[in-house]
């Protein structure tokens, strides 16, 4: 059957989504794994997982689920929902999936404390409006925190920029030559609390940057 599509994504891949996790399963258990400790440490209230797909935060929601957290979660593939949701289902933490992509939440304003977007913006086609968006449904003083695969330097970058056509086209539409850190960082309607650059991973995913931005409770505008 053809691959679901979105106007806001490139058509979906049943082949990435079914290897994804054996691919990953080594690098998440090791690697990954305190980076994504460290995007929900110390959380709390009403949290939005930005571009769920498989589900690799899902345990990691449970573990530190309380009476006062929530979990929501979008993620526009249908293959990446299709086993996210089935995760979802064996954890004892309800979180509920959404199929809209990171530019059009169907949420209301000012309605999470907590974003996090963990390898996610590599494949979101609309960088400006989805950040817009995100800033539409924190609450003031909510946070964004993430932890993002970015272009290297020097001869790294140019092997990612050569690499960068046919990875998208075989990787779910991820692209290599990303600034992420530095565009977040940017951002008018956030304070940095922390931001951090990682020698971590292997060409051509390498480096990361994580960390977290604050909402201003007034825009500079304002």
């Amino acid at each position: 059957m053809p691959a679901e599509s979105n106007p806001n994504q490139g058509p979906s891949s049943p082949l990435f989504a079914a290897i994804y996790d054996p691919v990953t399963a080594l690098v998440e258990r090791t690697l990954l794994r305190p980076h994504r400790e460290y995007l929900v440490a110390n959380m709390d209230g009403t949290v939005l997982d930005l571009g769920a797909g498989t589900g690799a935060m899902f345990p990691y929601f449970d573990r530190i689920a309380t009476d006062s957290t929530a979990f929501h979660a979008i993620e526009p593939d249908p293959h990446m929902r299709r086993q996210a949701e089935e995760k979802a289902n064996a954890l004892a933490t309800p979180i509920r999936i959404e199929s809209a992509p990171a530019e059009a939440l169907p949420y209301d304003e000012g309605t999470f404390d907590v974003v996090i977007a963990s390898m996610v913006f590599c494949t979101i086609p609309d960088i400006e409006s989805a950040m817009s968006e995100m800033t539409r449904v924190l609450k003031p003083g909510g946070e964004l925190r993430f932890f993002e695969h970015v272009i290297d330097d020097g001869w790294r970058a140019r092997i990612q920029s050569a690499l960068a056509p046919l990875w998208k086209r075989l990787a779910g539409g991820c692209h290599l030559t990303r600034q992420t850190g530095s565009r977040l960082a940017a951002a008018q309607s956030f304070d940095v609390v922390e931001i951090e650059r990682l020698n971590l991973g292997v060409t051509p995913v390498r480096p990361f940057v994580r960390g977290r931005l604050r909402k201003r409770s007034v825009s500079p505008a304002e």
